[in-house]
């Protein structure tokens, strides 16, 4: 497992993250998950709301893999990641409170995942590079 930095973990949690998925057909998808923040130092979760292509990629055994970035700065991270999906427990209890809190339905599920490799998205020499 990487682990996250402290200014990977404000990245996430303050910049728009983007899920990538790739179908059981090899299509690749992916989509704005605004739910996405840090579980851990290993682990990014987001909440599952429509059960769409994401879901169901992940469902039928996709990786995941989640981008941030911030054009202000610019810099920004890919993270490679192993999901683990939860439709029940205290972690999917807490979502579905949010959710609530809201005014959204309840979650189909929270994806939990877990980060294996980080690569850098900063332009220059190491874009695109594994950093961990």
């Amino acid at each position: 497992m990487a682990v996250l930095t402290q200014e990977m973990k404000d990245m996430v949690n303050s910049t728009q993250c983007y899920v990538g998925t790739v179908s059981k057909e090899g299509i690749q998808n992916v989509a704005p998950k605004r739910s996405t923040r840090v579980l851990n130092d290993e682990t990014l979760v987001f909440t599952e709301g429509t059960g769409g292509t994401t879901y169901q990629n992940v469902l039928d055994g996709s990786r995941v893999v989640v981008a941030v970035a911030n054009r202000e700065i610019p810099d920004g991270f890919r993270f490679i990641c192993t999901p683990e999906v939860q439709n029940s427990g205290a972690l999917y209890d807490q979502a579905a409170a949010m959710s609530q809190q809201a005014g959204l339905p309840k979650p189909k599920a929270v994806v939990l995942c877990h980060v294996e490799e980080i690569h850098g998205l900063k332009p220059g020499p190491m874009a695109g590079k594994k950093i961990l």
